[in-house]
């Protein structure tokens, strides 16, 4: 059985960062105290991609990194500096450009016959035995396709090459289209037309049946290879949910590695949701304990004012962005009529498969299907539903609110039906268990894509809330509710994934601290909103397009700190054109965008910045506060901290690809030192923080008791760290409020020169705090 790690390192590779610059940062990495390289996707992937989530050979190392050769030298250097590898893998789906994906290149040359036609989620029945291939610019009839060529076996277009079905070469043009196993098409027919599963809305990413033991096989040899080599010790799974079956593939997975990983997957648990108890991981990727920590950075009471002075400055009301969950609502069923119309066409066909074989069932009519589909899909509240627990998450009460959609009872049977096939309730078939798993997997997908890509962007009053498992209408956690998390996850999950930053967060955890600040000082904010609008608002171009994106731009710039024009730009139109307002990704409003441009090069990035380095400079202590309390939250709590690169030290990232930039070496801080005392203290004492260590909290007393949130692990080390720094400034001060020290002595990690608590009596926190806002401490001598 390999090591679990003590602490993972986050590494974005591509080709500006292959494995040899890795390798080169191995030294600087081990002296920081992690135990692992934890590292973006590897196997072969689309040419030039900066991320590597785009697979096109699972069978290969990416040659563009440095090949299997410079994976397995990284792990050897990594390995003689006591470092291991965790790899993250991407099961669910391949690039779906066949000149860069062989076994798709093979299924649209020979068709279902083809062997590896069982790879891919494809439904040859809804096409007429074609798969719909949405590459081109313009619909078919409008594309100029007088320079199309075939050469052997192959179609030349523009630069696509497609491969030929055997004996159509000589064909005239439209009669060759005709004759292959694929529609070339227009790629918005993607939209309602297409006949393979995809991931999310992405038809570039082609769905992958890894639920077939076959399939498995072939795309995980090479990662089964490398584990018992022992190249690899640890595995990231991206994105199980879109999976048909999440937990038969863990444990096809853990049985195919021995159980000799440490495996976490990237699940997005929403609120109180538990991860399913008979997943055979070590839990989740960590965002459940991202939104915890930064849950006790957001004040409760300022809340409700800054929400009334955003929806005051805004205009926002009702869905248009003025309450989370009708937000929520609002986008969901825009995507189910628009983007994700396709997947909503396959689970028609696939309920009315199972309608027309059922003499009960034979007369509901496909639109009430369809129908009771989107209303149902509306209201999974979580990601997906599993096999087990189904029926919390597909309630009565969310069954009857889709009803509430037809007008005729007898119609709105339709729900029952579609509720019974979600939940398993109909028997088995094909049909049926395709029905259940698809509904599963679109569920993923409408989650993902209503909530963490459109309401994230249209509801805004507290930026640093809008992030993946956060939940912006309720964003604070008091410190009971943190460490009844925390006990939890010590007590079910001990070795469960802990993260701040990911290569995912739409803005870094530094950037989040500083915004965050905001909830303390509502009536500040919108003073200095107020005044930075009007004086934005004398420059050239500097009112901005709409209030919202106003709102949105100068927290944003807030939160970065420093004016870098083309990283605003980027960010605010990426969101922009998420929330798919007033422009968006497939129709796109120059006039908008480029007003958007002028308003960030005149007032975030022009003469007002003056006025927000002031405004940032008095909120600045508060919000390093909080960045250092929610940094040695995660690397001590339970669980196995992933430190993102470069964010050992105070680093300001928005969202991708801002965020994926080649690693740089950070400038070391007061962050670095704290961040290396806890890495090396988890090292040195790997009981206190392992499979069988305790999390104890404890509770301070006096006036200023909720301004301060510790615990103790196995009675080794205690964290403590000051919350809502603003509004403990305004009370006076710690005042004689006191820390309860369990027996020690206790000897103090973070101070220069030596300092010694005696423990087993309260200390006063004014005492604790006084040189930083933070405190680690160790017992002394260690037990054992």
């Amino acid at each position: 059985m390999t090591p679990t790690p003590t602490a993972t390192y986050r590494l974005q590779l591509q080709p500006a960062f292959p494995f040899a610059a890795a390798e080169a940062a191995v030294p600087r990495l081990a002296s920081l105290g992690v135990s692992h390289l934890h590292l973006s996707p590897v196997l072969e992937a689309r040419p030039g991609s900066a991320h590597g989530y785009d697979v096109t050979d699972p069978t290969r190392v990416r040659e563009e990194l440095g090949g299997e050769r410079g994976l397995r030298a990284l792990a050897r250097t990594a390995r003689g500096h006591g470092l291991g590898l965790v790899l993250d893998i991407v099961p669910n789906h391949l690039y779906a450009l066949p000149q860069d994906t062989p076994a798709l290149w093979e299924v649209l040359r020979d068709g279902p016959a083809s062997p590896y036609a069982r790879w891919f989620d494809i439904d040859w029945e809804a096409g007429g035995g074609r798969v719909l291939l949405p590459l081109l610019a313009r619909p078919i009839g409008a594309e100029d396709l007088s320079a199309a060529r075939v050469e052997g076996e192959v179609l030349h277009h523009g630069g696509l090459r497609l491969p030929l079905r055997p004996s159509t070469a000589a064909l005239p043009l439209p009669e060759l289209l005709d004759a292959q196993w694929y529609r070339l098409a227009w790629w918005r027919l993607g939209r309602t037309e297409l006949t393979y599963r995809r991931f999310f809305t992405v038809s570039q990413l082609i769905g992958v049946r890894v639920e077939d033991p076959e399939v498995f096989d072939a795309t995980h040899a090479k990662v089964i290879e490398l584990v018992r080599d022992g190249v690899v010790e640890g595995l990231r799974v991206d994105h199980p949910d879109g999976l048909a079956d999440p937990e038969g593939y863990l444990r096809r997975l853990d049985e195919a590695v021995g159980g000799a990983c440490w495996t976490v997957v990237e699940k997005i648990l929403t609120g109180d949701e538990r991860l399913p108890p008979g997943w055979p991981v070590a839990g989740t990727t960590g965002y459940d304990a991202l939104h915890r920590i930064d849950g006790l950075f957001t004040d409760p009471a300022g809340l409700p004012e800054l929400v009334r002075r955003y929806r005051e400055f805004t205009g926002a009301a009702g869905d248009r962005g003025g309450y989370w969950e009708a937000t929520v609502r609002r986008a969901a069923y825009r995507f189910l009529t628009h983007d994700l119309a396709a997947e909503v066409n396959t689970l028609t066909r696939l309920a009315e498969r199972v309608c027309a074989g059922d003499l009960a069932l034979r007369d509901h009519a496909p639109w009430a299907l369809t129908t009771a589909i989107r209303e149902l899909l509306v209201r999974v509240p979580v990601y997906r539903p599993y096999r087990i627990g189904g029926e919390g998450v597909l309630t009565v009460p969310a069954a009857a609110g889709a009803k509430g959609a037809f007008s005729v009872p007898e119609e709105a049977g339709a729900v029952d039906v579609v509720r019974d096939l979600a939940l398993g309730r109909l028997g088995s078939s094909p049909s049926r268990d395709a029905f259940r798993a698809r509904f599963a997997q679109t569920a993923a997908a409408l989650r993902a894509k209503s909530v963490e890509d459109t309401a994230y962007y249209r509801y805004t009053p507290l930026l640093s809330a809008n992030e993946v498992g956060g939940d912006p209408g309720a964003p604070a956690v008091t410190p009971e509710e943190f460490h009844a998390y925390g006990e939890r996850i010590a007590r079910d999950w001990p070795t469960t994934g802990t993260v701040l930053t990911t290569h995912d967060t739409k803005r870094s955890a530094d950037v989040r601290a500083r915004i965050a600040v905001l909830s303390e000082c509502p009536e500040r904010w919108g003073d200095f909103l107020a005044r930075i609008t009007e004086e934005s608002a004398l420059a050239e171009g500097g009112r901005a397009p709409d209030p919202h994106l106003a709102w949105t731009a100068w927290q944003t710039a807030l939160g970065l700190g420093m004016p870098w024009a083309d990283r605003l730009r980027g960010a605010l139109l990426k969101g922009a054109r998420e929330a798919a307002l007033h422009t968006g990704w497939a129709e796109p409003d120059p006039g908008y965008e480029g007003a958007l441009a002028r308003f960030v090069d005149a007032g975030p990035a022009g003469p007002p910045q003056h006025t927000l380095r002031r405004f940032a400079r008095d909120l600045e202590a508060a919000g390093r506060t909080n960045a250092l309390g929610a940094t040695l939250l995660q690397l001590t709590m339970a669980g196995v901290p992933d430190i993102y690169q470069g964010t050992e030290s105070d680093w300001r990232a928005l969202v991708d690809p801002d965020n994926r930039a080649p690693l740089s070496p950070p400038e070391p801080d007061g962050k670095t030192a704290l961040t290396r005392a806890a890495l090396l203290l988890r090292r040195e004492r790997p009981e206190a923080f392992g499979a069988s260590g305790t999390y104890v909290p404890l509770r301070p007393a006096g006036p200023a008791a909720g301004h301060c949130v510790a615990f103790c692990r196995t009675g080794e080390v205690v964290t403590a760290v000051t919350r809502l720094s603003l509004g403990l400034h305004r009370a006076g001060g710690w005042s004689d409020t006191t820390l309860p020290l369990p027996p020690g002595p206790w000897s103090d990690r973070l101070s220069p020169t030596p300092h010694t608590w005696p423990g087993g009596t309260p200390v006063p926190l004014r005492d604790l705090f006084r040189d930083r806002p933070v405190a680690l401490l160790a017992r002394t001598p260690a037990r054992g």
